[in-house]
């Protein structure tokens, strides 16, 4: 089995937790002499917690890969019972219940159910004959093993952990959903953005945001006519209509008469809705219906993002979305974390200040440096080329588990495989996103180099399990 072993990944692997070790004590370091391995420092614990995540990342190979696969149902049913049970039982830690405390140590089982979750799944795409498109209950039943934990995980009110698990969706993706449910997610975080950023300014009577989101809704509707549906006649009737009531809303404004948008935009889309429907009932009758649902559910999506954006999220929430979006500067509240870290990676220029030499870091200007912003003490002290090269180690390992993915023989490993890569492209994308203000701070460790011990030991059981499944590959069947 170990000649079999994917050395590579192995390699990426510790190359990136040395160099998280090296970040974190970068991080924390506060003038008092103490060395990196110190156990009275957070680089010292971490390197604990990395030398114990090798001894269980050894255990996982050990194991049969056999059991990985028999026991993928039992294992997700204890960890969805210790997430349940930790609602209820986790002390109360800034506002969230995700932690288990035991003795010194904490624990936090939602990084444990991400290969919990992992398994579960790969293992119903390996049932026997089962196909995700064959029937409706089969995307039921893959969703509702995403689902699970993140609702549990939100009753935790840990809404960042929760999120990680939406990244499953793309492993749907791999094994045949169609693209157009990508493209719907896609659309609705435009929809959000676009009517939460534009919320204040009016045109036509209408808040500029919903006016912009109603005219992509339009400019959508048409284009699946045009490309989706494949029907230039109905087509070209459609954006015909479209193109002369824009003409006329045009002329009555320029001449000073009022016209609502909002009834503007559904009368022509309601309008069209029902020419679409009229003709689906000729040809091509699923292609239609897709395409008059995408149209209606974006017009419903549109009216409740006010409800949701005001009601459902938190404060916190709504002030760290406003921040990102640049709608409101809170340089002392929400926004200062992300301002600092912006100046501590700004500063640090191509080169960077030098190992240890990071002013930002070195006074504390951003909390929690050694978790969720340990990308800034890079960016600071080693600059461009250091965070390069990080990302592209990164790069290397996201690659490696993608060519790791294609050469399994079975659906079991492939889908765990991809399960794998979704997770990590999540946590980086998100992390970074959150630390140069591209993405609001939800609190999403960077894989390997954050500090924390469920986050390091998570991580390496995911990513072991998958190297025992892959050194096995040759025992399978095809």
């Amino acid at each position: 089995m170990f000649k079999s072993l994917d050395w590579m990944t192995i390699l990426l692997y510790v190359l990136l937790v040395g160099a998280g070790i090296i970040s974190i004590y970068a991080a924390s370091y506060d003038f008092d002499n103490a060395g990196i391995f110190d156990f009275n420092e957070f680089s010292g614990k971490q390197f604990a917690w990395a030398g114990l995540g090798l001894l269980l990342g050894g255990a996982v190979l050990l194991l049969d890969y056999r059991l990985y696969e028999a026991y993928a149902y039992p294992i997700y049913g204890f960890v969805i019972l210790v997430l349940i049970l930790t609602i209820f039982i986790a002390p109360d830690i800034k506002g969230s219940r995700s932690w288990i405390v035991l003795g010194p140590v904490s624990l936090q089982p939602a990084e444990f159910g991400k290969f919990a979750t992992a398994l579960a799944l790969a293992k119903l795409f390996d049932s026997y004959n089962f196909n995700l498109n064959q029937k409706l209950s089969n995307y039921f039943r893959a969703l509702t093993i995403i689902f699970v934990p993140i609702i549990l995980i939100l009753l935790q009110k840990e809404t960042g952990s929760a999120l990680v698990y939406l990244s499953l969706i793309f492993v749907l993706y791999r094994e045949g959903m169609s693209g157009l449910v990508l493209f719907s997610m896609l659309c609705a975080v435009v929809y959000f953005v676009v009517a939460v950023k534009f919320a204040d300014p009016l045109i036509l009577g209408i808040p500029l945001g919903e006016f912009t989101v109603l005219l992509i809704i339009t400019l959508i509707f048409c284009a699946m006519l045009v490309f989706y549906c494949r029907d230039i006649i109905i087509a070209r009737n459609v954006i015909g209509a479209y193109a002369a009531a824009g003409v006329v809303v045009t002329v009555l404004a320029l001449c000073g008469i009022e016209v609502n948008g909002v009834i503007f935009f559904l009368s022509i889309l309601g309008a069209g809705i029902l020419y679409v429907a009229i003709a689906m009932f000729r040809h091509r009758i699923g292609k239609f219906l897709i395409t008059i649902g995408f149209a209606a559910m974006s017009v419903m999506f549109l009216f409740s993002v006010n409800y949701v954006f005001n009601n459902i999220l938190q404060p916190h929430q709504r002030q760290r979305i406003k921040v990102t979006l640049g709608i409101v500067e809170d340089l002392r509240g929400a926004g200062y974390n992300v301002n600092q870290s912006k100046i501590a990676i700004g500063s640090g220029g191509v080169a960077g200040k030098g190992f240890l030499n990071g002013t930002q870091t070195k006074l504390k200007y951003v909390p929690e440096q050694h978790t969720d912003f340990i990308f800034c003490t890079i960016g600071e002290e080693e600059g461009f080329i250091g965070a390069t090269a990080v990302l592209v180690l990164f790069l290397a390992l996201i690659l490696r588990l993608v060519h790791i993915a294609e050469r399994q023989r079975t659906p079991f490993g492939r889908v765990y495989a991809y399960c794998v890569v979704s997770y990590l492209i999540f946590h980086l994308s998100i992390n970074i996103g959150m630390v140069i203000g591209l993405c609001p701070v939800i609190g999403i460790p960077l894989p390997f180099f954050s500090y924390g011990g469920s986050s390091l030991w998570g991580f390496t059981i995911l990513l072991f399990i998958l190297l025992r499944i892959d050194a096995s590959r040759k025992e399978r069947r095809d």
